[in-house]
């Protein structure tokens, strides 16, 4: 009777994913474990409360057919959806003069967290060595604001810098040496990299809710401000990192979390990782494909050759020529095994 009660009750609250129900039994079980231990109550039901099972959400790459579906239905083919390269220097490009860029271009290319960026210190950041040390975060409960340790003990940890990301931040810091003159008395000291007009702490709420302004400003793929750690996780393994050096510079406690949630594999990625894969296994006879492609190329660099000695004009490829069929049968036994050279494009990708 209690239950059907509260199932027709109107929500007051958020829904929270079957993850964060999971979590949430997972403290409450913990709670009620220290009360049996201390003799307060001799039954813990926390641990008896049955829920499904809570599935890290497969983030998702926002390909231009997905791209398509999103505009013409307004859905998300999932909650997590990570931005192709191209749409990350697109919204870059549109958020060049806002004056939180260099915290938007941190998050993209090193992946903190929203508390860990807005909580970055001046003295952990080395701009001269081009690195930072991440060793606090800004944590919102309720609407109220407060300084913490990084999530986990591996969240802790320093980050080297690109080029771009030094120069981003030598900017902004100017920029604030000029608010903070601008204010004078008014100035709010707290040594935050990222701070309101008048110095004070970011409140990471507002932050989310710039970055979700921002992107529809710029006609974007919508993505979480989260999602962008998930891209600069894409980024940095398009980019010849592997998962033990991402799990680094994300601040993971489990390389699992690494691999599961934050490495979604970018199209041209994939696609050169299996054009890879094909050209490792030898075969006894080229494709027809190839073969008429070789072909080709030796028609045209044959009309190429006549085309210089009597002085006539290039001829395109097979323009007026037949390309000639492969021979028929089947092909010899001890035929020499070929495989088909990379094209440069190929090998681009």
């Amino acid at each position: 009777m209690l239950k059907a009660a509260v199932a027709e009750m109107e929500p007051f609250r958020r829904v929270v994913t079957p993850a964060t129900r999971q979590r949430i039994r997972s403290t409450l079980r913990a709670a009620l474990n220290t009360a049996i231990a201390q003799q307060l109550i001799t039954f813990n039901p926390a641990a008896h409360v049955a829920l499904e099972a809570g599935k890290r959400p497969k983030a998702l790459v926002w390909t231009e057919e997905r791209v398509l579906h999103w505009q013409r239905t307004g859905e998300k083919p999932s909650p997590v959806m990570v931005w192709k390269p191209e749409h990350t220097g697109l919204f870059l490009d549109h958020v060049s003069e806002d004056r939180l860029y260099a915290l938007w271009h941190l998050i993209a290319f090193r992946g903190l967290r929203r508390g860990e960026a807005c909580g970055q210190r001046w003295t952990d950041t080395h701009l001269a060595d081009g690195r930072i040390t991440v060793a606090k975060q800004l944590v919102v409960s309720g609407w109220e604001v407060y300084e913490d340790d990084p999530k986990t003990d591996a969240g802790a940890r320093t980050i080297a810098l690109d080029s771009g990301t030094i120069r981003a931040l030598e900017r902004h810091r100017a920029q604030q040496d000029e608010d903070r003159a601008a204010w004078g008395s008014a100035w709010v000291e707290t040594g935050r990299v990222f701070t309101r007009e008048n110095g004070e702490l970011l409140h990471p709420a507002n932050v989310t809710v710039r970055f979700a302004e921002l992107c529809e400003e710029a006609g974007l793929p919508p993505i979480r401000l989260h999602d962008l750690r998930h891209g600069a996780a894409t980024l940095a393994h398009a980019a010849g990192a592997d998962l033990k050096d991402i799990q680094e510079m994300l601040g993971h406690s489990s390389i699992a979390i690494t691999a599961d949630t934050y490495t979604s594999l970018l199209p041209e990625t994939d696609r050169a990782i299996a054009e890879a894969a094909a050209r490792l296994v030898p075969r006894a006879r080229p494709t027809k494909s190839a073969t008429e492609t070789e072909k080709n190329l030796e028609a045209a660099e044959k009309s190429g050759a006549d085309g210089e000695e009597s002085g006539a004009g290039a001829v395109p490829n097979g323009a007026g020529k037949s390309v000639p069929a492969p021979a028929s049968g089947a092909p010899s036994a001890h035929a020499p095994r070929t495989q088909t050279a990379p094209d440069a494009e190929s090998e681009a990708e």
